[in-house]
């Protein structure tokens, strides 16, 4: 059976454009911890469809 972890992740905006750096440090600490990711889910979108949160989604074997 799989088992997942999300991770939440809030987008650091300026202006309208996005500081993505954040995600690489959580990804690499779940492989490490026998994790695969998987993809993300937007949890937090505002007005014109600016995304401000994210899950980022792993699986491992239970």
């Amino acid at each position: 059976m799989k088992h997942y972890e999300y991770v939440n992740v809030k987008l650091d905006t300026h202006m309208l454009s996005y500081d993505l750096t954040q995600h690489k440090e959580i990804i690499d600490r779940y492989a490490r911890m026998g994790y695969r990711y998987v993809g993300f889910v937007p949890t937090k979108i505002v007005g014109y469809g600016c995304i401000r949160e994210i899950d980022l989604i792993f699986e491992c074997d239970a």
